[in-house]
């Protein structure tokens, strides 16, 4: 999947089927938070940004992998 350079917007992810199956498999806990919704405007790199301070940078950058393979 092209990542346009991390510009990608959550919601961009979320509406393709693969990428939303790798979110729900890495993350589930995070796709079922209220506030889902909002981040939908969220660009990738931003939500790496915020992300960074939480999960670890190893699972972060799999996931990236994973996501350019879908």
């Amino acid at each position: 999947m092209n990542l346009k350079n991390n510009k990608i917007t959550v919601g961009e992810l979320l509406d393709y089927a693969p990428a939303k199956a790798v979110f729900l498999r890495r993350f589930p806990m995070a796709m079922r938070h209220p506030m889902l919704g909002a981040a939908r405007t969220v660009t990738l790199e931003q939500l790496i940004s915020m992300a960074g301070n939480y999960i670890p940078q190893k699972k972060i950058q799999e996931t990236l992998e994973e996501l350019r393979g879908v």
